[in-house]
């Protein structure tokens, strides 16, 4: 998608639209402004999810008027959200600026298909978590996002991330962030204790992984950035380029007595070797817990810096891995090569 952007790909129009961190603003593949360095770009695939993310849309390239010109009405609606897109415009305000109501409803949702206080609680909403990015707590974002109440807050909040904002009150949340491989995009989350999943995006079981923290932790997941989501992408980039195949980053893994101690154990193992689950079994002092450790091994939610794709049958074939056999198999290989080149 970067790639598409630098070159102004139109095969790309409407595939996906892209949000500048330095500016605000959001724009289609092919906008002629000045391109921003991929450490300043974040990817949506609807102009919704941009708004939700905090960005504007850009007046150059008109991402959400691909087609024609809007509306001189909703031109003038659109102007008047930025003038103060944090608070709200209530119909009277609308009949003061000589506006009215019903047909900026209609002419809004026959433009956009959504009406013109979706489009502004969009905005509200985005500018709120644009704060939870930059550091500050959901409850005090909630304070300057123009929502009268906390429980409207709460809907909006829920309709983006699923669950509602009640325990950012006590704790902070999780960060997550994409991270770009070889193997494919990666979801990372982390909060101060360290990194909570590092999981390959595609995989099924990571939607479930991410409720699964969100129960037990009591807290929320949100887009953001962290110290440890920046340890863990530079990590990610030395492994996969063969400088660095160790990691040092703090992990926070979420789990049982047994999953911990199993996980510990994925830990032991040397960089481009493998064991089997028997010899995991025989570490943790029970011969017969080879279905407990496949499982435990199953719900690791830190791949590759917890090395459970280093584990194989005892007679040296692969066995199954969340990330695709495909990726086992790729991974082992680079170990070895690694380790051959080291020697």
């Amino acid at each position: 998608m970067y790639r598409a952007l630098v070159n102004r790909d139109s095969s790309f129009e409407g595939i996906f639209f892209v949000g500048v961190r330095t500016t605000g603003i959001f724009c289609r593949p092919t906008c002629s402004a000045k391109k921003p360095a991929r450490a300043n770009v974040d990817f949506f695939p609807t102009p919704s999810e941009a708004l939700h993310g905090g960005y504007r849309p850009c007046l150059r390239c008109n991402p959400m008027d691909p087609d024609k010109r809007p509306p001189k009405l909703i031109e003038k609606l659109r102007a008047e959200v930025e003038r103060a897109p944090g608070g709200r415009l209530t119909d009277k305000e609308l009949a003061a600026l000589s506006i009215d109501p019903s047909t900026a409803r209609r002419q809004f949702k026959r433009h956009y298909g959504m009406t013109f206080q979706a489009y502004h609680r969009a905005r509200r909403m985005g500018l709120a978590l644009r704060e939870v990015r930059r550091g500050r707590r959901v409850d005090e974002a909630k304070n300057g996002s123009g929502f009268e109440s906390a429980s409207g807050f709460r809907e909006a909040f829920t309709k983006i991330f699923g669950d509602p904002p009640t325990a950012a009150k006590d704790r902070a949340c999780m960060f997550a962030e994409r991270i770009d491989t070889p193997l494919g995009a990666m979801l990372a989350v982390a909060d101060d204790e360290g990194l909570r999943l590092l999981e390959f995006a595609d995989r099924r079981a990571t939607e479930r992984e991410l409720s699964i923290l969100r129960k037990r932790l009591r807290t929320n997941i949100v887009p953001g950035e962290h110290l440890h989501l920046d340890s863990i992408r530079a990590q990610l980039a030395d492994y996969f380029s063969g400088k660095k195949l160790k990691f040092d980053i703090p992990i926070a893994p979420v789990g049982s007595d047994f999953q911990m101690r199993t996980w510990k154990i994925l830990r032991s193992i040397p960089i481009g070797e493998t064991r089997s689950y028997s010899w995991m079994a025989k570490k943790l002092g029970d011969e017969a817990a080879r279905r407990a450790v496949g499982r435990a091994n199953g719900t690791n939610m830190i791949c590759i810096v917890i090395p459970c794709h280093r584990v194989i049958r005892a007679d040296g074939t692969l066995c199954g891995y969340g990330g695709g056999l495909w990726r086992k198999k790729w991974l082992l290989d680079h170990e070895r090569k690694w380790k051959k080149s080291a020697a």
